[in-house]
């Protein structure tokens, strides 16, 4: 291998850019070169490539989003597409790819590989909400969970003040993670996700409790997929039983997705980087690189793909124990 490529792909997610320093780093320190590619699988259809040396990724550890930029492709989509962006690879004599992103990323390459075997594929887990079998935490996943708790721990000192109940909506469309922790973390009353039935008249009696209990705030965080529906939907259905309590919504929304990233982010999307550079090297491919009980684990595309993490049923129980 002489040469590997690195782009992103799907969501941003805070650390990105810390894996995309890290791949380069390593790539160079190794003796290799390396590409970044622009604007995910479009830019391997669009030849939106360039080189890249270790000026390219100074003072980006810091910063959120990603250099390389992300964006949908449909031509992607396409055997035509995919052998466009075979022709445009083998032009740059690109050998392997660091691919950052999450499971529809890992689907694409997967793809790719079955049709053009002579280039690699390793993976790096980007995404906020944490929900990729394979390693403990995704990139991106600490500093969205603090982004969250930070902005509930504004709405509570204002919850308190009103003597108000707040749905807080955060993100999380198919997993509940980021709701999990920033609930837990901020004592919310009920956290609201989608891996778990949401009993509505259950969550009327909690409240009803509270107020019977002079609790002069509440907090209800639900994750934007729970399957009852969303912040605003539940508020809804809430206030035509409970007129007592002052109820607002507030949607956090994709301000969870940026800022910088926290430490613990940057060490770990680091640590991916530099493994998954390794492993090109290595000759391993078709695997996403993972961190579990603190070491480093490779997982096939296809059970990150087909699996997803599950939640853990005793974060679940503590929440009613703590509220």
């Amino acid at each position: 291998m002489k040469k590997i490529g690195v782009f992103t792909s799907g969501g941003d997610s805070p650390g990105m850019n810390a894996c995309i320093r890290a791949v380069v780093r390593t790539a160079l320190h190794e003796g290799l070169a390396v590409a970044g590619i622009r604007r995910g699988y479009q830019g391997f259809i669009d030849g939106d490539i360039y080189d890249m040396d270790h000026h390219s990724v100074s003072n980006i550890i810091q910063q959120g989003g990603t250099i390389l930029r992300s964006a949908r492709c449909s031509e992607f989509h396409s055997p035509e597409g995919r052998q466009q962006a075979y022709e445009n690879l083998a032009k740059f004599g690109i050998d392997g790819i660091v691919a950052i992103g999450g499971d529809g990323t890992f689907t694409g390459a997967s793809i790719f590989m079955q049709e053009h075997p002579e280039i690699k594929f390793v993976g790096c887990p980007g995404t906020i909400d944490n929900d990729l079998l394979g390693t403990d935490y995704t990139i991106g996943y600490d500093t969205a969970i603090n982004t969250a708790m930070e902005a509930i721990d504004k709405i509570r000192d204002t919850a308190s003040a009103h003597d108000r109940l707040f749905f807080i909506e955060v993100m999380g469309r198919d997993a509940g993670f980021i709701a999990m922790a920033a609930g837990i973390a901020t004592g919310a009353e009920a956290i609201l996700i989608p891996e778990t039935h949401t009993d509505i008249e259950g969550l009327i009696k909690k409240l009803e409790w509270g107020w019977e209990n002079k609790k002069n705030s509440s907090i209800v965080v639900v994750a934007e997929g729970d399957e009852a529906g969303g912040a605003h939907k539940i508020a809804e259905m809430v206030k035509a039983r409970l007129s007592r309590y002052e109820i607002k919504v507030s949607i956090l929304g994709h301000i969870q997705r940026g800022g910088r990233p926290s430490c613990m982010e940057r060490v770990r999307a680091s640590r991916m980087g530099v493994a998954a550079t390794q492993a090109l090297i290595a000759g391993k491919s078709n695997v996403m690189i993972g961190i579990v009980n603190n070491q480093i684990v490779y997982t096939p595309f296809h059970q990150c793909i087909k699996e997803h993490q599950q939640m853990d049923s005793a974060l679940v129980e503590m929440v009613d124990v703590l509220s």
